[in-house]
């Protein structure tokens, strides 16, 4: 038996996200994958996570910080972070936004395992 097809375009994410009180919404579930939309007003305040996460920009860019690097980054760029590791994006657009997905186990996946 094949799962249903889940479905949510940037337009809805960002609704969802601009409505809720906090700048992520979660969007989806599916064993270890949890899928959410970022929308930080000004500053980005998060902490090292305790899973993998991957970034797509939806919109807008600026500046991520991964450890003592500065990276640019621009609408449709793909970042990977992984657990624990110190980040955060500054000097971004207003209208910066971008999907969020983490997966795997606490502490994240090993290389090579």
């Amino acid at each position: 038996m094949t799962e249903p097809t889940f479905h949510v375009s940037l337009a809805e994410a960002l609704e969802k996200v601009k409505t809720n009180a906090a700048p992520f919404i979660p969007l989806f579930e599916h064993g270890s994958l949890y899928v959410e939309m970022y929308q930080p007003d000004k500053i980005d305040h998060q902490q090292p996570h305790t899973r993998d996460e991957v970034y797509v920009i939806a919109a807008g860019g600026g500046t991520f910080l991964y450890e003592n690097q500065a990276i640019a980054f621009e609408k449709g760029d793909f970042l990977f972070v992984p657990a624990g590791v110190v980040h955060r994006f500054v000097d971004f657009t207003a209208d910066f936004a971008t999907w969020v997905l983490f997966y795997g186990p606490e502490g994240g996946e090993k290389e090579g395992g």
